[in-house]
């Protein structure tokens, strides 16, 4: 069947697709793999997920190549960071062998939507968790749902592989120190929504978030990590409010494999002023090189690009990493999943 898509005009939105699959966990053990075209969940009106918020979710994608094969990216490591998540709201992890069997299975039912390389697009993969059994008490479900869907997704911004302005925002905490920051879990972005739009309607890309015990130290670039980077040393922070940056990872190891030192550690807002080159990282658009911070409480900007581009470290970096993902480059880490269309 035929797609008429303008690929090199997708936006990172969803788009209906023909076919999801769904795993169920019932009496305490992981079922079998379905396959449907209903883009709809029959859920009770007082499962879990509902009121108490068990749910997590990953994004990971597939890329067609310029060797004419199709290649998933570090699927393993999303399946383990959904089971720290899982673990982390008490509910039952997804094995990997079963969460990679999903991935593949999905992007071969729907291979037709796989953006063709010379796009710059490609197929987003969404798993979700969420728990299914009523409960009024605050408990943890009994029944559980995984559901993966997929759609083919253009850059995260418009402007691409390009640097944005960020503005810090004081009243807002993404995360408790101790709390799911760690987790990939959708209350940590419901709590981001009313900063990101207020950043978005100062004419900012995003917000930036201090840390939420003393608004001394950088946490998160949005839905992001955060890095820095400057005499030849890649810095992003640590924190336990911090999502653990599939990305953010990836990009260490490229770091060091191309010369340079890596830090991770607590970056204070005035070392902002120091940094050569600074960038936001994750699935979506791999890196936001980063032109501008503003402070507009504390009265201070950070102003990171010297001309308005992305810095040479971080080309380095980004070209590095998607011609991994492309096949363009031997991937030496293991990181890529070659999937059999046929």
């Amino acid at each position: 069947m035929e797609t008429n898509l303008d690929w090199s005009n997708l936006k990172f939105s969803y788009y209906p697709t023909d076919y999801n699959v769904r795993c169920y966990y019932r009496n305490g053990q992981w079922g079998e793999i379905e396959q449907t075209s209903d883009v709809n969940i029959p859920i009770h009106m007082a499962a879990s997920c509902l009121h108490y918020g068990q749910e997590c979710f990953e994004g990971l994608k597939a890329f067609r190549c310029p060797d004419g094969k199709v290649r998933i990216f570090r699927m393993e490591a999303n399946a383990e960071r959904m089971q720290q998540s899982c673990r982390g709201i008490m509910m039952p992890p997804l094995p990997t062998e079963k969460f990679c069997e999903m991935v593949k299975r999905v992007v071969r039912l729907n291979s037709r939507f796989i953006p063709p390389y010379e796009s710059g697009a490609s197929l987003y993969i969404r798993p979700l968790v969420i728990g299914i059994s009523p409960r009024v008490g605050v408990q943890p479900s009994e029944d559980y749902l995984c559901v993966m869907f997929v759609a083919p997704a253009g850059p995260y911004f418009k402007g691409g592989f390009a640097t944005n302005n960020y503005v810090i925002m004081r009243n807002y905490d993404r995360a408790a120190p101790q709390g799911t920051g760690r987790y990939k879990v959708g209350g940590n972005y419901a709590a981001s929504l009313c900063a990101n739009h207020e950043a978005h309607d100062s004419g900012y890309a995003g917000e930036f978030y201090l840390d939420p015990g003393e608004k001394k130290y950088i946490d998160e670039c949005g839905a992001c990590n955060f890095f820095g980077i400057k005499n030849d040393t890649y810095i992003t922070p640590m924190s336990t409010s911090i999502l653990p940056s599939i990305t953010n990872d990836s990009l260490r190891t490229i770091a060091k494999d191309i010369g340079m030192k890596v830090e991770v550690r607590h970056v204070p807002e005035e070392e902002l002023a120091t940094f050569e080159e600074a960038g936001g990282c994750g699935t979506a658009a791999v890196i936001s090189p980063i032109n501008r911070i503003d402070d507009p409480e504390a009265g201070l900007s950070f102003q990171i690009s010297k001309d308005g581009k992305p810095g040479p470290w971080s080309e380095r970096l980004y070209k590095a990493y998607r011609n991994i993902q492309y096949g363009i480059e031997p991937d030496k880490y293991g990181w890529t999943t070659v999937i059999d269309l046929d």
